[in-house]
């Protein structure tokens, strides 16, 4: 039960701040040595976030059925990280990224450039900007959060910053975007447990939904108002105090 709560806690917080799921998934179930920590357990953590955006975000995607060019955008912004993400699964490759010493570096490589991007102005909105040049500069960004350290959501907010869209109007289109992306990523993982003939669901996949709901629920909201008045400094100075412990135990 601890292992759940623990694994759902971490999956929640990171998924949405910039600071990569992936990486400090890996890190504490390596630490702590956990073992429940496995694909169908990484599933049911990822429809709890991915259902924490869709009720936080309710009003805007019934908007989707009134704005169905916004919702293009969004689908077309998810594209690139989706095909690449599949060829590297495929070909295997994605498995040799997971270390730490790539995990130390990315972290802290791009929590430099989370601070860099955050100084950019301020002068775009996600309604009146968000054209097709701003959703293809954005989608081919996202492919870097495929290497763990990087943050899908780190890496969607400092493009977006680049192009100038406020604070939180780029944390709006990255929570925006991990709805296409969290979607394939578990559909496409039900579909090899279910290839494979290990699909069930059982209570443990349940607490993992909920606390994980939870915990991404909370964060969204929390963030939100935070970005609203703070810039990402705290952010970035986590990432390289983090990253550098890693590289620390990596080459100790």
């Amino acid at each position: 039960m601890f292992e759940i709560f623990l694994l759902s806690l971490v999956q929640g917080v990171t998924e949405f701040l910039p600071i990569s799921s992936s990486a400090h998934l890996i890190l504490i179930s390596k630490s702590f040595d956990l073992t429940e920590q496995g694909l169908s357990l990484d599933i049911s953590l990822h429809i709890g976030s991915l259902l924490a955006v869709i009720i936080y975000f309710r009003k805007d995607l019934r908007e989707f059925i009134n704005n169905k060019n916004f919702f293009f955008k969004i689908l077309l912004s998810s594209l690139p990280v989706m095909i690449v993400g599949f060829f590297l699964v495929k070909l295997n490759i994605i498995q040799h990224l997971r270390n730490f010493k790539i995990i130390g570096w990315m972290t802290i490589i791009f929590g430099i450039f989370l601070f860099f991007s955050d100084k950019s102005k301020e002068t775009k909105n996600v309604d009146s900007n968000f054209d097709f040049k701003s959703v293809i500069i954005i989608g081919l960004f996202q492919v870097l959060s495929l290497v763990p350290g990087v943050s899908r959501s780190g890496i969607v907010i400092s493009a977006s910053r680049i192009l100038n869209f406020k604070r939180e109007d780029s944390a709006k289109i990255a929570f925006l975007l991990s709805i296409p992306t969290l979607s394939a990523v578990s559909l496409f993982n039900i579909f090899y447990l279910y290839k494979d003939g290990s699909l069930n669901v059982n209570i443990i996949n349940l607490l993992a939904i909920f606390f994980s709901l939870v915990f991404s629920y909370i964060t969204i909201k929390y963030f939100l108002k935070f970005i609203k008045k703070f810039s990402l400094k705290i952010f970035v100075i986590y990432r390289i105090l983090i990253g550098v412990v890693i590289l620390y135990f990596s080459y100790s």
